[in-house]
């Protein structure tokens, strides 16, 4: 087989979208327009899955401020975060790399030196560059008199700030953000918002089971809810975990009733980061800068929400797995544009700001998404992956998942039964594993020569199960 350089590869990946921009029709911008820079408003809610949100079809849930971000924009469907924790995956969006290249692949860890992260690179190009709320890199708030993140400007919320849940950090994030769009700058802005409900879910579900009176109107369960007879041990391991991510173990006493009563409070969470965005927007229209500014929303990693019994974070299923990504820039972007077609992922975030922006970026593992807003009919990348570390104790403990278009390929590194491939087309709740259907074998072998290359290309060192290993050629 043809070995690939590691730019041979992002561009095999990526099916050409490198070489795209000068394909790509001239976007409808009048010539004023076209020669300003837009400001860059980021907004990241923190444990938000790709369908707890209305515009996503979600009638439990209500986010007319989520939804009018996409009213002017592109809304993706197949949008998948790094990594299904808080810090990889924010290093992920704020350097355009995979958390293994970042050095993040646990919560509580620092971006390796010499990657670039957002503020660097928009600071260099003449950008005021800000930040509110959330960072993890590694501490979630950084605090004290001497507080900073690294390039940016940070807006720390007022002292005597009560910290740990989004419901007494929200609202104050929020003030400093619409203080610091409430304020003339000369120079264009990167400002970053970052929310932290409706991460409040991992304290609600330490809570006893009660009661609920009005469970008539909580959500219904979902189809996926059973635990599968084959489920990796790998999977059946982290169940049993009592730390880092420790929240399932609360679940072993549930009843049905109060797994409708956990997704009802996560819908309420997220209504809760929902009103927080409506005053963010509120304060970029009184400023006058709607026109003016690139909107992204999304997420750094999704919810468990019931499905397969799962709650909260940490494992590769689609419901942790997948976020939110909208792109608005009001009179620029498509409004209302539902793209159902490209796989996205967390690493596109900051290249598709430097392409908005007209910023030279270092060199990323992510693509921009501004060729494939403008021009749908481009290819986009063939897949997506994301990345597994679970348990900060055991450094061989890990997962990865391989997204195509139709199929999903999931490996952990140890374990029986360590593989997991899904037919979405025919599966969206991942009910059936096809591994070992021997219908699937040619499907399944293509999905371990795509995590083959990718892991090589990317310097993806994690180690395989022997079944595994002999696949991809290792037989170390």
């Amino acid at each position: 087989m043809k070995e690939f350089n590691r730019r041979d590869f992002i561009r095999y990946a990526s099916i050409g979208v490198g070489a795209v921009a000068a394909k790509a029709p001239i976007s409808l911008l009048g010539e004023e327009r076209r020669r300003r820079k837009p400001n860059i408003l980021i907004i990241l809610t923190d444990q938000q899955t790709l369908k707890a949100m209305s515009a996503y079809g979600n009638k439990w849930v209500c986010t007319p401020h989520m939804d009018s971000i996409a009213a002017n924009g592109v809304r993706f469907e197949n949008s998948y975060c790094t990594s299904p924790v808080c810090g990889p995956s924010r290093s992920s969006l704020v350097t355009g790399r995979m958390p293994h290249e970042t050095g993040v692949i646990f919560n509580g860890q620092s971006i390796r030196p010499g990657i670039q992260n957002m503020g660097e690179i928009f600071r260099k190009a003449g950008y005021k560059t800000a930040w509110a709320g959330k960072w993890h890199l590694p501490q979630s708030y950084p605090r004290g008199k001497n507080a900073t993140i690294p390039r940016f400007e940070y807006l720390a919320v007022p002292e005597g700030t009560k910290f740990g849940l989004g419901s007494q950090t929200d609202g104050p994030v929020a003030d400093e953000a619409i203080k610091f769009l409430l304020t003339k700058h000369e120079e264009p802005f990167v400002l970053g918002v970052s929310l932290h409900n409706p991460h409040d879910i991992c304290w609600w579900v330490r809570e006893k089971p009660v009661k609920h009176p009005d469970l008539h109107r909580f959500p219904p369960l979902p189809n996926n809810f059973n635990v599968a007879p084959d489920e990796p041990e790998f999977i059946q391991m982290c169940r049993e975990r009592t730390y880092y991510g420790e929240e399932i173990q609360w679940t072993k006493s549930w009843d049905k009733d109060q797994w409708r009563a956990y997704l009802n409070a996560y819908y309420r969470l997220t209504e809760e980061a929902d009103k927080e965005i409506g005053r963010i927007l509120a304060a970029l229209r009184e400023q006058g800068l709607e026109e003016h500014t690139l909107v992204i929303f999304t997420s750094d990693h999704g919810e468990g929400m019931a499905a397969h019994r799962w709650v909260v974070k940490l494992m590769l299923y689609e419901e942790p797995v997948t976020v939110p990504l909208i792109v608005s820039w009001k009179g620029v972007t498509p409004a209302g544009a539902v793209d159902k077609k490209h796989l996205v992922s967390g690493i596109d975030v900051l290249p598709t700001i430097c392409d908005y922006a007209g910023v030279r970026g270092p060199q990323m593992t992510g693509i921009s998404l501004k060729p494939l807003i403008e021009n749908p009919s481009l290819p986009g990348h063939a897949f997506v992956v994301s990345e597994l570390s679970p348990d900060p104790k055991d450094l061989d403990r890990k997962g990865r998942m391989v997204r195509t278009q139709r199929y999903k390929y999931i490996v952990f590194s140890m374990g029986r039964n360590p593989e997991m491939l899904f037919d979405l087309e025919n599966d969206q709740g991942e009910a059936k594993n096809l591994a070992h259907d021997s219908t699937m074998k040619d499907v399944l072998e293509r999905h371990r020569m795509l995590l083959r290359n990718w892991m090589e290309q990317t310097n993806d060192d994690v180690k395989m199960p022997v079944s595994m290993a002999c696949a991809l050629g290792n037989t170390a």
